[in-house]
């Protein structure tokens, strides 16, 4: 029990910091460091993400943060999204769920290093941009 508390504290810091929490720390926290399956952890990293968007919204809704029309369309149109991603999961065996979401993750990672790479060399057209929408709600 130690160790879901130490992961959830950690991953509710990554999350409030980042935007990110369920499939990115969840899974592989799960599945690494209590020894869960790949579906079980991916099950479960559904449930502990609820509180944990709530609570990261409120937060950055506060500093003026929230695109609340684009996260309601998003949040309704992602749950048919979920009815069909969790028959698919439970119709996969496991090291298919395992490698996908492996590939999943490092094909994330190369784009957030390709665009960070890009808006280096001034090259990224968007980089930056989530910075000056911010100011013109300030």
């Amino acid at each position: 029990m130690i160790e879901a508390v130490a992961i959830g504290l950690a991953a509710g810091v990554v999350a409030g910091l980042l935007g990110v929490g369920g499939g990115t720390l969840f899974v592989p926290a799960l599945t690494i460091g209590l020894g869960l399956s790949q579906l079980d952890a991916e099950a479960t990293s559904l449930l502990a993400i609820i509180p944990v968007a709530l609570v990261g919204t409120v937060r950055q809704r506060a500093h003026g943060n929230v695109e609340l029309r684009t996260g309601v369309v998003l949040g309704l149109v992602a749950v048919a999204g979920a009815v069909c991603g969790a028959a698919i999961a439970n119709a996969v065996p496991q090291r298919g769920l395992e490698v996908g979401f492996g590939l999943f993750l490092l094909f994330v990672a190369w784009r957030l290093v390709a665009r960070a790479l890009r808006a280096e060399e001034g090259d990224d057209p968007e980089a930056g941009v989530g910075a000056d929408v911010r100011e013109q709600h300030h």
